[in-house]
């Protein structure tokens, strides 16, 4: 069994949360890919998909979202996971994902569950105007990422992906 893990990131700290979830499954058995969502053209060999994007103003990043919505037939056939990546510590909003944007999502791809995780902010490598928006919201400098959150997440999809329970999302 191959699975597809496709981190949307733009500063690395996405792509990280994707490289780890892509060890537990290993460590589980199970081959995995990692690439990033412009990259990818073929969906069949793979069973199963976990998908994420970092967060900015609420939105994901557009290749993330282009992928889903281009691939959304082939999603909706195999079990597909997504998670968000970005809220930082106690800056996080209320509703750090648009709630449209979100069903949105879950509706295309047939996901299974969506999971938020925190980010990581290196102030020092965002670009003049990043860091201007970030301490305009009053983003703190640092990793808010939470591993044991993302590794429990991770080792529950390696235990359905083995146990085969999941086997479509079509209706």
């Amino acid at each position: 069994m191959r699975v597809l893990i496709s981190p949307a990131s733009k500063h690395g700290g996405t792509a990280e949360i994707g490289r780890r979830i892509a060890r537990i499954l290993r460590d589980s058995g199970i081959d995995v890919d990692v690439t990033q969502p412009e990259d990818i053209y073929d969906l069949d060999r793979y069973a199963g998909f976990v998908i994420g994007s970092a967060l900015y103003m609420g939105s994901w990043l557009p290749a993330a979202r282009e992928f889903v919505d281009e691939h959304r037939e082939g999603l909706r056939l195999k079990p597909t996971w997504l998670f968000s990546s970005g809220p930082l510590g106690a800056t996080k909003p209320k509703e750090p994902i648009e709630p449209d944007l979100l069903a949105s999502l879950i509706e295309s791809s047939g996901a299974l569950s969506h999971q938020l995780f925190g980010g990581r902010m290196e102030l020092d490598r965002l670009s003049r105007t990043e860091r201007f928006i970030a301490q305009w919201v009053g983003v703190k400098d640092g990793d808010h990422r939470e591993w044991d959150h993302i590794d429990r997440w991770a080792g529950d999809i390696a235990e359905e992906l083995k146990r085969g329970a999941v086997l479509t999302t079509e209706e």
